[in-house]
């Protein structure tokens, strides 16, 4: 019951977090939503800071598993493009998706990085975690070209998926992701690689 609990509050903290922003929502908005009592809050989490790292944590965990899961799904579909970028424009594909879902509000992560500014922060450093961890997976993504300079190829693609982000959510840019991943695959046809056909 008390793992329940617990589950119970990261889940609606994150919600909350993710439509309405951290410092903007309050210890009370969070307990009334999930109905759990904040005695029993405070035996899971000795503060708020201690609550939105937990969240951030879970929305890390949904989004790895569900990009992959996606990933999983589309590269079956891309038959018409070099099987060696098929992950990484199905990865593309996946943040798309996401970008024009209900479930899009922007990114959990660097609003949390922008309401926590200092870099020692807790809540700062989890966040720069996951960005870490999601170079880590464009650069697995990328592993089938065998690119010199792997880590910078997949930096700089980063750079393109964090301003899709930000233009799908400050401008409504809905197209944003498509547009990074043709310019991703620009970036990667000025390795002298094999171009990918028509997209």
């Amino acid at each position: 019951m008390a793992s329940l609990k617990r589950d119970l509050l990261v889940d609606t903290a994150l919600e909350l977090f993710s439509k309405n922003g951290y410092r903007a929502t309050g210890i009370d908005k969070i307990l009334d939503e999930s109905g759990v009592a904040k005695m029993t809050m405070y035996k899971h989490f000795k503060s708020k800071d201690e609550l939105i790292i937990a969240a951030l944590r879970k929305r890390d965990e949904n989004f790895s598993m569900q990009i992959v899961k996606r990933i999983k799904e589309l590269v079956p579909l891309q038959k018409h493009i070099d099987p060696r970028i098929s992950r990484l424009v199905s990865f593309f594909d996946a943040i798309d998706e996401w970008i024009n879902s209900d479930a899009f509000y922007g990114c959990n992560f660097i609003g949390a990085s922008i309401e926590f500014k200092r870099e020692d922060d807790p809540i700062h450093v989890a966040s720069s975690a996951h960005k870490k961890l999601v170079i880590q997976m464009l650069q697995e993504l990328l592993s089938d070209l065998h690119l010199k300079d792997a880590p910078y190829v997949a930096r700089s693609i980063h750079m393109l998926v964090e301003g899709a982000i930000v233009m799908a959510v400050t401008i409504g840019y809905k197209d944003a992701a498509k547009h990074a991943k043709d310019s991703a695959l620009k970036i990667l046809s000025s390795y002298e690689m094999i171009l990918p056909l028509k997209i």
